[in-house]
């Protein structure tokens, strides 16, 4: 079951008499694009989020800079800065592309609300996996 981002550890007997237990850990498996969205300071993610809201697009295009400014991201480590630029680019270009038919403006909001999230666990020092 690891392979499904889910983990089982098994837990011995308990002092109070009771039986063993499993404890389940559950991992969100992010896709490349989901997983290059930057994490920026509070303010820049709120006002992405809005601009998003607005036109779509338009802030994931500007928080695609902030990864060439030294704003982290999960794949910053593995792939490097310059290629989640462009993921970030092509995101941004995708909800442009389909804000027509709701699908971009949609995604463009919950892409914001992503921003906001990952910078409130990044003011609360909260590991970014969770």
């Amino acid at each position: 079951m690891e392979c499904l981002g889910v983990k089982a550890v098994p837990m011995g007997p308990t002092p109070g008499g009771g039986g063993g237990g499993v404890v389940v850990e559950v991992r969100e498996k992010k896709g490349p694009l989901r997983a290059a969205i930057p994490t920026m300071p509070f303010p820049l993610a709120v006002i992405c989020l809005f601009l998003n809201t607005f036109i779509p697009g338009l802030g994931t295009f500007i928080s695609a800079f902030t990864v060439l400014c030294g704003a982290r991201s999960e794949l910053v480590a593995e792939r490097g800065a310059c290629c989640v630029f462009w993921l970030n680019v092509a995101a941004a270009l995708i909800q442009i592309a389909t804000a027509v038919i709701m699908v971009g403006w949609i995604m463009s909001i919950f892409w914001g609300m992503d921003m906001v999230i990952l910078a409130s666990y990044r003011d609360q020092s909260v590991p970014q996996d969770v």
